[in-house]
């Protein structure tokens, strides 16, 4: 009998040849901000997952935060993108581009002219990022403008613009982990009191001006959003997540996207595969009955659990972080069964050359 996970799958305009995704890891392998070669052939290793997710790729100089991570606001970095889509597509795989602001999440040494970095208020929080000096706390940021908040809706409508024309399958916008999106959600670090603060639906206003404007230029189809609705990141917190995720999930609901990814807590295996609930009661049973379209799984996903919740017809897909980062191969090992190859050195996960990227060995026969 075949595997659920071996079952193709559409994603709104994307067809799938399983329903493994690789999912978004910084890698921190683009010194000049500019896609390389060895990217292009670490992605085209993938290619056997269902889809891929790309890494973090922030939609303006202002959107970043950390080294060595891609843009793709340039006709350089546009350029270094369509060299990785063409790898994957010559290998059969699909990929999608995952646009990113980092919000307060930054420093000063990475804004123009040294300016801060931005924040629906400014509030610092306990964070850090790399520089070149090291992994430092970040800058005080300084609260966006209302009339600046049209210009960054902007630029990720730009940045899924770009995308395509890169080649990409399509796009995920980055609304979790901490960042700027998530920034606007959350009342622990959005204090404003105009349009975009206060109640659930204000804080909300954000991520869905972002998405509609999205949508607009690349159409639901090829449009995905990445939530984390049950971890605080980056010192990111909210009093009440409940309410403000299931307006969130409810509103990203009527959109008709190509699927919404939700980031689990990270548990050990269970044979039912379901997430523990939250101590407030909102878990992701909550979410498969709010979200009526293609729901993707992200969480500490073996093997075993992702057959588990597909069979079950939990998910329409689940996503796979680190393991993907050791073993290239790594649906075809799931396939028939094969160990996937051990983690390298913890030093080769962000930054250096292609030891530790590129050559991890393939299965053999």
């Amino acid at each position: 009998m075949t595997l659920a996970m071996l079952h193709p799958v559409r994603l709104g305009a994307i067809e799938l040849k399983n329903r493994i995704l690789m999912a978004p890891m910084t890698r921190a392998r683009a010194p000049s901000r500019v896609p390389t070669p060895s990217m292009a052939e670490y992605y085209r290793q993938r290619a056997g997952a269902g889809l891929i997710i790309t890494e973090a790729t922030q939609i303006s100089q202002q959107g970043t935060g950390t080294l060595a991570t891609p843009g793709i606001h340039t006709a350089e970095q546009i350029a270094g993108w369509r060299a990785v889509t063409e790898a994957v597509h010559g290998a059969g795989g699909r990929i999608i581009c995952q646009i990113w602001h980092c919000g307060r999440v930054s420093h000063t040494v990475f804004q123009k002219d040294g300016e801060a970095p931005v924040a629906p208020s400014a509030v610092r929080g306990s964070i850090r990022t790399f520089t070149t000096e090291g992994f430092v706390p970040t800058s005080q940021p300084r609260a966006l403008g209302l009339d600046e908040i049209p210009g960054v809706v902007d630029d990720f409508r730009q940045a899924a613009r770009n995308a395509l024309d890169a080649g990409f399958d399509g796009v995920q916008i980055h609304g979790a982990n901490g960042y700027l999106i998530d920034q606007f959600l959350r009342d622990g670090v959005n204090q404003r009191s105009d349009a975009y603060g206060g109640s659930v639906e204000n804080r909300c206003r954000f991520l869905l001006e972002v998405t509609d404007a999205v949508v607009g230029e690349v159409g639901a189809e090829r449009t995905s959003v990445r939530l984390s609705p049950f971890s605080t990141t980056w010192d990111c917190h909210d009093s009440q997540p409940a309410p403000l995720y299931q307006h969130a999930i409810a509103q990203l609901d009527q959109r008709g996207l190509a699927f919404l990814e939700i980031v689990e807590s990270v548990y050990e295996s269970s044979v039912s595969g379901s997430a523990p609930q939250r101590q407030d009661g909102f878990g992701t049973d909550d979410v498969r009955s709010a979200y009526r379209g293609p729901l993707v799984l992200n969480g500490g996903y073996d093997r075993d659990r992702s057959e588990a919740v597909l069979a079950a017809g939990g998910a329409a897909a689940v996503s796979i972080a680190r393991p993907y980062m050791f073993t290239p191969d790594l649906v075809e090992r799931f396939a028939v069964g094969a160990p996937l190859n051990p983690p390298g050195e913890d030093a080769a996960v962000y930054g250096g050359g292609d030891a530790g990227y590129i050559d991890f060995p393939a299965m053999q026969g």
